[in-house]
């Protein structure tokens, strides 16, 4: 047990900054167990909380900075990445613009604690706008805030950690392979959740030339409705000819707008 420790000491600031990096990359890795484990350490006096504050905002800021960089110059086509990337259902990723639209700049504050936020909300201070100073300033807040509530839920947390160390001292080896299968499980899950979310969304589609066509024969039986974001529309300015121009979290409120005797087609990017 004490080798273990040994090594989770010695080590224990790497791997907190690797892990952290990489959530906010948006690969699938969480930092929490990270973060609530050298918490841990830091009540028993093994760690110290103020470094891995700093080393948590070290991880954070760069990843942050270059997909706010990258939604500023490539505005749309981000936001289109992410979603195509993101284990979230693509409903979640737009109540994240939403959240950001209705916060502004203090959304950042909270971004890391939402599923799904921590990688969008900075491209999309990019897209909106928001000055690098600005930006910098509550995204860092939002950072510490963010590992700083876990580190101090671990310090709590700290008379558990001789037992978990114990068990995984028995464990030997064989916690690897724990560890690797419940990241996989959640991964897997995250999966299984976006592909069940889409598949009971499926519905009627029409392709992008078979509604170019419609609309060019002056077809008065198809209505057009954009349900873009305000973020969205800003990213990339361009409108359908003819279209209605309703948010999708909006539909519900203005539903009489919506024709009832034509076929709606519904664009969102």
């Amino acid at each position: 047990m004490d080798d273990l420790l040994a090594i989770v000491l010695e080590y224990g600031y790497v791997l907190l900054f690797a892990f952290v990096s990489a959530e906010q990359i948006g690969l699938p890795v969480p930092a929490v167990p990270v973060l609530l484990g050298v918490g841990a350490l830091a009540g028993r006096g093994r760690m110290s909380i103020a470094l891995a504050l700093g080393i948590a905002l070290m991880a954070s800021l760069p990843p942050d900075i270059i997909w706010y960089e990258l939604g500023r110059r490539r505005g749309g086509r981000v936001l289109g990445f992410l979603c195509r990337i993101s284990l979230e259902p693509d409903a979640c990723v737009r109540r994240t613009e939403t959240l950001f639209i209705r916060r502004g700049p203090a959304a950042l504050l909270i971004a890391k604690f939402v599923p799904g936020f921590s990688t969008v909300a900075p491209p999309l201070a990019g897209i909106a706008g928001i000055d690098r100073q600005r930006f910098l300033v509550f995204d860092s807040m939002g950072a510490l805030l963010w590992a700083g509530a876990w580190l101090v839920l671990g310090y709590a947390l700290r008379g558990m950690l001789d037992s978990v160390v114990a068990v995984v001292a028995r464990a030997g080896h064989d916690m690897l392979v724990v560890a690797v299968t419940a990241l996989a499980a959640w991964v897997g899950t995250k999966f299984l959740r976006r592909w069940w979310f889409l598949r009971r969304h499926r519905m009627a589609r029409i392709t992008p030339d078979e509604l170019k066509r419609r609309l060019d024969a002056g077809d008065a039986t198809v209505v057009v409705i954009d349900t873009r974001s305000a973020i969205d529309v800003k990213a990339t300015p361009f409108v359908i000819r003819g279209a209605l121009c309703i948010p999708a979290e909006e539909i519900e409120q203005r539903h009489r707008e919506v024709p009832r005797d034509c076929d709606v087609v519904l664009y969102c990017t």
